[in-house]
């Protein structure tokens, strides 16, 4: 069996593939074959597929499946499901940063966010050089990665909009994150922790209980 399997897009109530880092609770829709508590999972990168929204890993999408019934569940393939958004809890984590294999000193830098905690998202990032108040906006390329081809030399600092009740705020690491000899592939710690619970203005989001409907 192949180690990822789908979900069917035509299905999801409501998607955005801005809001990776944050974490989902998934079932799906089959009352057969499928478990009523579902899995809790978190959104990690970008994928291409045009059939689905969501591509799970293997034990993540068996764990979708009542006790006993993972081989029916695998021969589906793509599944119906619902979803609702939860908090992801890295209580023993600050916020990290990995330098992507696509960074390329002197200028061009790439990273991705790591153990985003609480109900949130990165709105905005600004890098600087350590002590510097010539803060340089990075663009977010998908998810939690972000780029600039403007990245100043020396040691630096980054800044970052992160949704908060129905607001954002400024979050700081008020010291030095990357190193001057940054090196892709390498995990840096900003020092800094996010457990905000962003609130959601939509009719319907905050929804504790599911109800299973007929797909």
């Amino acid at each position: 069996m192949p180690l990822t399997s789908c979900v069917k897009k035509s299905f999801l109530q409501r998607f955005n593939y801005f809001l990776f880092g944050f974490g989902k609770q998934m079932r799906c829709r089959d009352a057969k074959v499928c478990s009523n508590r579902g899995v809790r999972v978190v959104l990690t990168d970008f994928h291409t597929n045009n059939r689905t929204d969501f591509l799970l890993g293997g034990p993540a999408f068996v764990g979708l499946a009542k006790p006993g019934m993972a081989q029916q569940l695998r021969r589906l393939g793509a599944l119906s499901i619902q979803y609702k958004r939860i908090p992801c809890d890295y209580s023993d984590k600050n916020l990290s940063i990995l330098v992507e294999e696509q960074s390329k000193k002197p200028s061009k830098l790439v990273i991705k966010f790591l153990y985003q905690g609480g109900q949130t998202d990165i709105l905005a990032v600004d890098v600087a050089q350590v002590g510097s108040s010539d803060w340089r906006f990075m663009s977010r390329l998908h998810g939690p990665v972000w780029s600039t081809d403007r990245a100043p030399t020396g040691p630096l600092q980054f800044r970052a909009v992160v949704t908060g009740g129905y607001d954002g705020k400024w979050v700081w690491a008020d010291k030095e994150v990357l190193p001057a000899n940054w090196q892709p592939g390498q995990v840096y710690d900003t020092g800094a922790r996010i457990d905000d619970v962003a609130r959601e203005s939509c009719l319907g989001c905050t929804r504790v209980d599911w109800e299973m409907k007929v797909a």
